[in-house]
């Protein structure tokens, strides 16, 4: 399968709708089982490993996140948080079809709410995309908070 520009540009779509809409076992799929989920916590940030982060979770920390959201047992989670993505369109920074690997830049905002509260994050995701067996899959994403250096309450759910 050739991958093209609105393969990439739907992939980014298609990912902020699965969160929006909670469909947690299709957004895990998405992932490489050695992926990564960064939230850089400086401006800048070029170590994730050494250096304090908002989020750096592998596939099982993404995978523990879920149960945690979606358990019954999850008072905090009573009433459920809720968010929505308002994308601006993606940019495709590279497209290596030969390697199998793309990097799409998303500006975005995004909208965490539960009960009366509400937090209003900008934001740019970065998705390092490879295709493995003809399927577009997540290596890895880094969310640059715009005013990362801010005090955060809980961001529960995934910009």
């Amino acid at each position: 399968m050739s991958v093209t520009r609105d393969d990439l540009i739907d992939f980014v779509y298609d990912e902020a709708r699965m969160l929006d809409e909670g469909r947690w076992d299709e957004w895990l799929d998405l992932w490489l089982p050695d992926g990564h989920y960064w939230m850089p916590l400086d401006w800048k940030q070029e170590d994730p490993v050494h250096v304090t982060s908002l989020m750096y979770e592998d596939i099982f920390m993404l995978k523990l996140r879920v149960q945690r959201l979606t358990g019954a047992r999850t008072f905090s989670q009573k009433p459920k948080s809720r968010c929505h993505h308002v994308l601006s369109r993606p940019y495709i920074d590279r497209m290596d079809g030969e390697a199998g690997e793309y990097v799409v830049t998303t500006p975005m905002h995004y909208v965490e709410t539960r009960l009366d509260e509400q937090q209003l994050l900008a934001l740019t995701a970065r998705h390092e995309l490879r295709q493995v067996e003809g399927r577009l899959r997540i290596a890895n994403k880094r969310v640059d908070l715009l005013n990362c250096d801010a005090a955060f309450g809980n961001i529960q759910l995934l910009p």
